[in-house]
C-alpha cells in the first residue's frame, strides 16, 4: 500500500510542478490553487509513505517519477520539444527508479550504528 500511495503522491507531484510553471509566478488564480491543493497532497502522500519505506527511496523514487512525468506532460502538450537524446536520458531515470523500487539494503544505518556501539560497550576496557 506505501508504494501505491508514493507513486500517487508522485504523480500529485508532477500536477503540483506544472501548475506551478502555469501559475506565472502566482499571478493566475486556477493554477495557483491547484499548486497548493496538490503540494499538499504530494508532500502528505510522500510522509505517509515514509512511514514504510526508507527516506533514501521514497525520496529518489518521489522525485524520479515526478520529473519523468512533469517532462513527459511537457513533451506532449509542447511545451518542451521531443529529442532522442530525453527520451534516453528518461529512460534511464526510469530504469533507475524501478532498480530502486527493488534494491533492499540489509542492514539500515541506525541498526549498524547501534549494534556497533553495543558491541563497543559490551567490551572490557
Amino acid at each position: 500500500m506505501s508504494w501505491i500511495v508514493l507513486v500517487v503522491s508522485a504523480v500529485f507531484e508532477a500536477v503540483w510542478a506544472t501548475a506551478l510553471g502555469q501559475s506565472d509566478g502566482f499571478s493566475r488564480l486556477a493554477p495557483t490553487v491547484v499548486f497548493v491543493v496538490f503540494l499538499a497532497l504530494s508532500m502528505i502522500g510522500l510522509a505517509l509513505a515514509m512511514r514504510h519505506i526508507p527516506i533514501s527511496v521514497a525520496y529518489s523514487v518521489w522525485i524520479g517519477i515526478g520529473a519523468v512525468l512533469t517532462v513527459a506532460y511537457a513533451m506532449v502538450t509542447g511545451g518542451e520539444q521531443f529529442t532522442a537524446a530525453k527520451a534516453v536520458v528518461l529512460t534511464i531515470l526510469i530504469s533507475c527508479i524501478v532498480g530502486l523500487k527493488f534494491t533492499k539494503a540489509s542492514t539500515s544505518i541506525t541498526e549498524a550504528t547501534a549494534e556497533a556501539l553495543s558491541v563497543d560497550a559490551e567490551q572490557p576496557k
